[in-house]
């Protein structure tokens, strides 16, 4: 499915505007040199992944935040303590499922601003594994 560079109709609602947001980061992505893995990581034990992905022997794993405009805030603001803790439990599961392999791994976050023109921001490196979950 072509993706359009159109954000959809505010009427939508912002599930659908989050999942058009995924698609535009993913390919952002994929045209900068990076391999898509999943997309949507759901860890039984709550975590969860917008998209994980691999840049060059990087493993990352991303946040993708979507918003119409700057007006009230950055869509980074949003990736606060409690959704560091949700991506971060999503991403040790992933590296469990591997078997905890010896790899290099990143937490990014893709910004989507749905605007004329459509802006997309990669924000490397935002965060770590907190001290006791050192990995």
């Amino acid at each position: 499915m072509p993706l359009s560079t159109k954000p959809p109709s505010p009427s939508k609602g912002p599930l659908v505007l989050g999942l058009w947001g995924e698609r535009v980061a993913a390919n952002y992505l994929r045209r900068s040199g990076c391999k898509i893995l999943y997309r949507n990581y759901r860890a039984v034990q709550g975590g969860e992944v917008d998209l994980v992905c691999r840049d060059q022997e990087t493993l990352i794993f991303v946040e993708v935040k979507t918003r119409r405009s700057e007006h009230y805030s950055r869509p980074l603001d949003a990736v606060d303590k409690k959704k560091r803790k949700l991506i971060q439990r999503g991403a040790l599961s992933w590296l469990r499922l591997l078997k905890n392999p010896e790899l290099t791994f990143r937490f990014d976050v893709i910004e989507v601003i749905a605007s004329e023109p459509l802006e997309t921001r990669w924000i490397k490196n935002v965060f770590q594994l907190p001290e006791p979950l050192r990995y």
